[in-house]
């Protein structure tokens, strides 16, 4: 990915906002279209200190702790006995650099974990009780009272149901990572956001 070259005067600026080095919207979504599959806690840190933030793979796992970063999921990697790998979703990178210009903002870890969890429990509610119900449809389409041509198409229903259900939720975390970047946003002049895959 090709470097872009800032003035002199906007390098200024960025060094005194503490926002020195952090991405801007065209390279997040470069790099959200590059990584469909996700990003290593490598990957991640790379991203950042390539362009001279200081950032660690102990700072990563700081911020999922602290429930700023979605968590890892484990992946199996090809070839036998290569053991699995974390990847975190593309846009991770995203959020990391909303954490980091917030920061810069002066804002506290209080601050920001306040922004980002406004309506995490709502939504995380919405999503279990999305996939009981789901998983509930897929208990009842396995039982002997269907024949397996009506299975069959119930199954396939299943199937749409569970993608718009996956769409829906991410475009709920969409909103509400957008609604948080926005406080964010005020403070520090950037506007950024972004959504998890959860489905």
């Amino acid at each position: 990915m090709e470097k872009r070259q800032k003035s002199p005067a906007s390098e200024s600026a960025a060094a005194r906002s503490g926002t020195a080095g952090l991405l801007v919207e065209e390279e997040l979504g470069d790099i959200e279209r590059a990584s469909p599959g996700g990003l290593t806690s490598r990957q991640i840190v790379d991203v950042f200190t390539s362009r001279g933030v200081r950032f660690s793979e102990a700072t990563l796992r700081k911020y999922v702790q602290l429930g700023l970063l979605p968590r890892s999921v484990r992946v199996g990697r090809k070839g036998k006995h290569r053991g699995s790998c974390g990847i975190y979703p593309a846009d991770i990178v995203r959020r990391v650099n909303q954490v980091r210009t917030m920061m810069a903002a002066d804002l506290t870890i209080e601050d920001i974990q306040r922004s980002f969890v406004r309506f995490k429990d709502e939504i995380e509610r919405v999503e279990a009780g999305v996939r009981e119900l789901i998983a509930g449809f897929e208990r009842e389409a396995k039982g002997p009272a269907l024949d397996s041509e009506r299975r069959a198409a119930i199954e396939a229903e299943i199937v749409s149901a569970k993608q718009a259900a996956g769409e829906l939720i991410r475009r709920i975390t969409g909103v509400e990572a957008s609604l948080s970047a926005r406080a964010g946003a005020s403070a520090a002049g950037t506007a950024v956001g972004g959504g998890s895959e959860l489905f």
